[in-house]
C-alpha cells in the first residue's frame, strides 16, 4: 500500500488493446506518479490472442482477470474494466488510475473518474481518438514508452538536411524520424503556456509551464517531438531563453524571446 507521501495508483489494462512489449517502459513510466497498489489485465485468456501476455505477467505481478467474449464483436472486456475501475474508485483509496487502452470507449469512465477528484493517466497508442485523450490528466503513447526502453531503442543515425530549420526541431536520430516535429500548433501552445504562467518581468518556472500544457492538450509530452524533457524541447523551440538556477534541484526559469512576446 502507498505511503502518505506517494500516490496509490490503479493500474486497469485492456489485454486486447495492448502489446506485452510495452510493460517495462509502462510500469516505469508509471513509477513517476506514483506506486501502481493494483495490477490488473483483462481479457479472454481461453484465447490465443492474450498468449503474449502470459509470460510476463507473474515477472510484473499483474493479475489476470477472465472475461469470456459473450457475444461475437462486443467487448465485454471494456465492461469489466469499468466495473472495476468504479469499484476501485469507491474504496477509496486510489488518488489515481492508470487506463492502458486504445479504445474511445474508456473516455466516459476517465471523465467520471475525474469528477471524483482523482487523476487519470491515459496510455494507448496513437490512433487512440480524441475524446478518450482529452478526458484524461495526461496521456502517454505507446511508441513513447517503447523509445524508453533499451530493447526498443535504435542507434544513432545522420539526420537528413530539414526543410524548414524553424520548426522541425526533432533530435537527429532514427527514431525521432517517426515522431511529428514541433510544429506550429506546439510553438503556439508553448507560447500560451509560458504567457499564462509567467510573473511580472516575465519570467516563468518550466514545471508550471508543462502543468498548463497538459491542461491544453493531456497528451502534450517532450518525447513525443524527440527529446528527453520539457527543458530539451524547450531549448531547442528557439522562441524561449532559458535559465537555470539553484543545485538540489534545479529550478528551470523560461522567457518568451522578444520577437514572441
Amino acid at each position: 500500500m502507498a505511503t502518505d507521501n506517494v500516490p496509490a495508483l490503479a493500474l486497469l489494462i485492456d489485454g486486447d488493446n495492448a502489446s506485452p512489449k510495452i510493460v517495462t517502459g509502462l510500469l516505469a513510466e508509471i513509477a513517476n506518479y506514483g506506486v501502481a497498489s493494483v495490477k490488473r489485465i483483462y481479457g479472454d485468456w481461453t484465447g490465443p490472442n492474450l498468449k503474449g501476455w502470459k509470460e510476463c505477467l507473474l515477472e510484473h505481478s499483474i493479475q489476470p482477470i477472465q472475461q469470456f467474449a459473450y457475444t461475437t464483436g462486443k467487448n465485454a472486456t471494456d465492461g469489466a474494466m469499468i466495473i472495476d475501475a468504479m469499484d476501485l474508485l469507491y474504496t477509496g483509496r486510489f488518488s489515481g488510475f492508470c487506463i492502458v487502452s486504445s479504445d474511445s470507449d474508456f473516455a466516459r469512465l476517465a471523465a467520471r473518474l475525474r469528477e471524483q477528484g482523482v487523476t487519470v493517466y491515459g496510455f494507448g497508442e496513437r490512433k487512440t481518438p480524441r475524446p478518450f485523450i482529452t478526458a484524461c490528466d495526461k496521456f502517454v503513447y505507446f511508441d513513447v514508452l517503447n523509445a524508453a526502453t533499451p530493447e526498443a531503442s535504435e542507434p544513432a543515425v545522420p539526420a537528413s538536411k530539414p526543410k524548414k530549420p524553424v520548426v522541425d526541431v526533432a533530435p537527429a536520430n532514427k527514431s525521432a524520424a517517426t515522431k511529428p516535429a514541433l510544429d506550429k500548433a506546439a510553438l503556439d501552445m508553448l507560447v500560451k503556456a509560458v504567457t499564462a504562467s509567467a510573473d511580472e518581468d516575465g519570467r516563468a518556472n518550466l514545471a508550471r509551464v508543462g502543468a498548463h500544457l497538459a491542461k491544453q492538450a493531456p497528451d502534450f509530452d517532450a518525447r513525443n517531438y524527440g527529446f528527453p524533457r520539457l527543458s530539451d524541447l524547450a531549448e531547442a523551440s528557439g522562441i524561449v531563453d532559458v535559465e537555470r538556477t539553484g543545485e538540489n534541484p534545479k529550478i528551470v526559469m523560461v522567457r518568451l524571446r522578444k520577437d514572441r512576446r
